[in-house]
């Protein structure tokens, strides 16, 4: 599962809000499918210039993330790899393209959950929504708030320093 951060996070929920709202999507489009239009929105790439990454390599982008090699230097391993920084595993982008997380299918109610089909853009919205969720819930316990200035004693301000404010 990925590394639960704010940046990722916020890319599923930007990603997801786009392609409800009418994004081009296409399944069957490297560039405007699943993870082609997280990318987009992690990486800021277009939908074409992805696209055309990925026909220099073989299959679609579960083939391209099973021979993903990070040195290889060609365009579509050099995405993913970049995809990867963000927090994302390889097992990620496979499960976000054909919907089949096990964790973020768990969150999603029953009667929803099995009618869910992997090209179809409203079963991603909800898939991507959940996912946001889920990483999110991850998140939370690990952030740390230092509320410790709220234990401190009020302190007596001079008129010197109220007049120092006024005229600052």
């Amino acid at each position: 599962m990925a590394h639960a951060n704010a940046e990722l996070i916020n890319a599923l929920r930007r990603t997801a809000e786009k392609l409800a709202k009418g994004a081009t999507y296409q399944w069957g489009h490297m560039g405007s499918c699943n993870c082609g239009n997280l990318a987009q929105e992690l990486t800021k790439l277009t939908k074409a210039e992805i696209h055309q990454f990925a026909m220099q390599g073989r299959g679609d982008w579960r083939e391209q993330v099973e021979e993903f090699c990070p040195t290889s230097g060609l365009p579509m391993d050099l995405l993913i790899a970049d995809l990867l920084n963000y927090g994302l595993t390889t097992s990620d982008l496979q499960n976000l393209e054909r919907l089949s997380d096990k964790k973020v299918l768990a969150r999603i109610p029953v009667e929803k959950r099995y009618e869910l089909h992997h090209n179809v853009c409203k079963d991603v919205v909800l898939y991507m929504n959940e996912w946001a969720r889920l990483l999110e819930d991850e998140l939370l316990p690990k952030v740390k708030i230092d509320l410790s200035f709220m234990n401190e004693e009020p302190k007596e301000v001079s008129l010197k320093q109220e007049e120092a404010f006024q005229f600052a």
